[in-house]
């Protein structure tokens, strides 16, 4: 009995160490299978010129983007260009227009001139030549004056505005012709009749002598006109700084021009303001300035209106207010008594 229990603790502990060593055996691992070396080199290599051919396609994007751009730029400064071109060919197309259609006229009056011997006949002005029955707008010339010792000068007429007779003394529509001029360019005038001009203070001072309307007409940069009339208008002579007189507004411009009364005539080189400042330079034209200005219509010529930096455009407080640089003005002026 002894002997089989022995035997059976004996086997027991041979199982035990059995079950022990089992254990104690490693366990085999899932092994995933095998991928070759040359698959995998391939498929780097493959998208590595997938992602070296996207990046010159979108570098080639950006070098087209770049370009297309640089010539949107070059086109608007060329069609910006060639709208100034255009602007000066439509005026000298008008004007070359308008002399065909009064050459004949002219020269009829031309011919009157030379053979008048009466003052009765003499002619002074737009308004004179309305009254002999020329009502074509366009260039006209004035005979010398003796008695102010000015020479012969061309003007020209608004034969339809208002009853006609309207000599023009300013004109601003092109842009091209500076209105930063001296004392002596403001006295005896300077531009071309068919463009941008100043008639000339003296010439000015010859047109009202005699008591006279003065007429404003103005466009800005959206088509919009306004206009402003004074009944009453006169500029004393080079003595008296051509000192401004007028009076009996009318329009629908606001009366901008009022401030200016009363005021002489001022340029960089003279400075005749009633200011501390030199409103000339500042303003950068030659005017009636006060101090300085509730119009400005010898500015600086700014296209498309806006000119928020300085308030030295082509003005009137009244409408567009100091920082708007109107497109086109016209200053022009008849006898009071006037009949068409």
């Amino acid at each position: 009995m002894a002997k089989m229990n022995l035997s059976i603790v004996a086997l027991g502990v041979v199982l035990l160490l059995l079950e022990t060593t089992e254990a104690q055996k490693p366990k085999k691992r899932l092994v995933p299978p095998k991928t070759s070396k040359g698959q995998c080199c391939d498929e780097v290599r493959s998208l590595k010129v997938q992602v070296a051919n996207l990046t010159s396609i979108l570098e080639e994007l950006s070098r087209k983007q770049e370009t297309d751009l640089i010539n949107v730029v070059r086109q608007v400064m060329e069609l910006d260009k060639q709208k100034q071109q255009l602007n000066a060919r439509v005026t000298e197309a008008e004007s070359k227009y308008s002399e065909v259609n009064n050459r004949v006229e002219i020269m009829q009056l031309q011919t009157l001139q030379s053979a008048t011997q009466t003052s009765s006949h003499a002619i002074y002005d737009c308004a004179s030549l309305y009254g002999k029955n020329y009502k074509i707008s366009g260039e006209y010339k004035l005979p010398k004056d003796d008695f102010l010792g000015t020479p012969e000068i061309s003007i020209f007429c608004d034969m339809e505005t208002n009853g006609g007779g309207w000599t023009l003394i300013q004109r601003r529509k092109i842009g091209l012709t500076s209105f930063k001029q001296d004392w002596k360019q403001y006295k005896t005038g300077f531009g071309s009749i068919r463009g941008d001009f100043w008639l000339g203070n003296d010439n000015i001072y010859r047109l009202t002598r005699q008591p006279s309307t003065l007429r404003i007409e103005m466009e800005d940069w959206e088509g919009e006109t306004r206009y402003a009339e004074y009944g009453f208008f006169t500029v004393k002579n080079e003595l008296n700084s051509y000192k401004l007189f007028l009076a009996n507004y009318s329009g629908n411009a606001g009366n901008s021009l009022r401030y200016h009364n009363n005021t002489n005539f001022s340029t960089n080189d003279k400075d005749n303001d009633k200011c501390v400042d030199n409103c000339a330079s500042l303003r950068k034209g030659g005017y009636w300035y006060n101090c300085c200005t509730d119009s400005n219509l010898n500015g600086v010529f700014y296209r498309y209106g806006e000119h928020t930096k300085n308030t030295d455009g082509i003005t009137w407080y009244a409408w567009h207010g100091p920082n708007y640089s109107l497109k086109r003005v016209e200053m022009k002026v008849r006898p009071m008594n006037f009949q068409p």
